[in-house]
């Protein structure tokens, strides 16, 4: 397996872990280098692994679907939808930065989900290939 291919394999193992499977652990095993320092460019969420914890935390209960997902090297995109209970769905697009690994580097482009759309495309799918392996 390429680095490349391995870095969004890890990257989707990683998410799917923490935003699916609840399994809160995953921050440890996953993000931060082997000091623990994370760096998050969203400016609503600390950088380090206690500040995954704190936008949890803060978020409350939340489910993610995974969507689409590239890789370029060591950058990872995934396209997913976050859904609160009692809140309009969030439609993002994470960028992450592996190195070693790890995740050690994130940005997010966020809208909320528009249902009526002009179009008639919604604005999230996920790909036949992932429902199949799903």
């Amino acid at each position: 397996m390429s680095d490349t291919a391995a870095n969004k394999a890890l990257v989707v193992k990683a998410i799917t872990a923490l935003f699916i499977d609840g399994d809160a652990a995953a921050i440890d095993r996953y993000w931060g280098d082997p000091t623990g320092q994370y760096i998050n460019h969203n400016p609503q969420t600390p950088n380090g692994r206690d500040g995954m914890r704190a936008f949890l935390a803060a978020a409350g209960p939340l489910t993610y679907q995974v969507g689409m997902a590239a890789a370029a090297g060591d950058i990872v995109m995934v396209h997913g939808r976050y859904e609160r209970p009692d809140s309009t769905a969030v439609i993002a697009v994470d960028m992450f930065r592996v190195k070693d690994g790890r995740i050690v580097e994130h940005w997010d482009v966020l809208q909320d989900e528009v249902t009526d759309t002009v179009n008639g495309n919604p604005m999230f799918t996920v790909p036949a290939a992932a429902e199949a392996a799903a």
